[in-house]
């Protein structure tokens, strides 16, 4: 009974654990599959103001003319999703996007950000999609480019 007893105990506080974001570009997040980040927005952008972080926007094309963050970089879902298995593009966004810094994902809504992040965790990047969207991003005090 007492083996039964400790068996279930050992289960229990071994269940649920998780590798929570690190909090630092040099150790990623490993989170499979992502899940929106619980950085506060403060935190977000003091890591940009750092050069820590990274502020990426996954909408497509068009919604990105209509209005976009002034510290945002442009890389579409559609683009990423085309390039994922193609070892040039990986070669080529590592230009783009240094894979030493946090790479905050954000789309309209959070939604677009989940696949987004997970192909970039895949190529090894620290991705922590954000659940806020633009809007909420501009009313947190994110600025909108001229």
């Amino acid at each position: 009974m007492r083996y039964f007893l400790a068996v279930i105990a050992a289960t229990m506080i071994g269940c649920g654990t998780e590798v929570a974001p690190s909090g630092t570009p040099n150790e990623p997040a490993k989170l499979t599959p992502p899940k929106h980040t619980k950085d506060s927005f403060k935190l977000i952008q003091d890591r940009m103001a750092n050069n820590e972080a990274i502020l990426i926007d996954v909408r497509e094309k068009s919604e990105w003319e209509d209005g976009h963050l002034k510290s945002a970089v442009f890389l579409p879902l559609s683009e990423l999703e085309e390039g994922e298995s193609d070892k040039s593009f990986a070669a080529k966004l590592v230009e783009t996007l240094p894979k030493d810094k946090i790479v905050y994902c954000h789309c309209v809504s959070g939604g677009r950000v989940m696949p987004a992040s997970a192909i970039l965790q895949k190529l090894g990047y620290d991705a922590r999609p954000l659940k806020a969207g633009y809007r909420d991003l501009l009313k947190a005090g994110f600025t909108k480019a001229p």
